[in-house]
């Protein structure tokens, strides 16, 4: 049995697991919720280049920007520690 921490927290932004095989239906969300996340997170780049490059923005307009940027580094950053750690659940396998 592993522990999986998922793309998505609970109640009072409390992290959520899934004690499993990694296996079943769960985990397949979990996996279609992290492809999201990613694709949102590198369009969200994208934009922002874009803002970024052409005439200033308003200060409305980039403290909505950085709270989005700031939303998706969250679960980013989530994604990454959940893979690190199933990562390191895998036994090295040397060829």
């Amino acid at each position: 049995m592993n522990e999986r921490l998922l793309p998505w927290t609970g109640s009072e932004e409390k992290p959520c697991y899934l004690i499993g095989d990694g296996d079943g239906y769960v985990s397949r969300i979990a996996d279609q919720v992290e492809g999201v996340q990613l694709g949102m997170a590198g369009s969200l780049l994208d934009h922002t280049a874009e803002l970024l490059s052409g005439e200033g923005l308003t200060k409305e307009e980039l403290q909505y920007l950085v709270r989005r940027l700031v939303e998706s580094l969250r679960e980013i950053k989530r994604i990454a520690e959940s893979r690190g750690a199933r990562l390191a659940e895998r036994p090295i396998v040397e060829t």
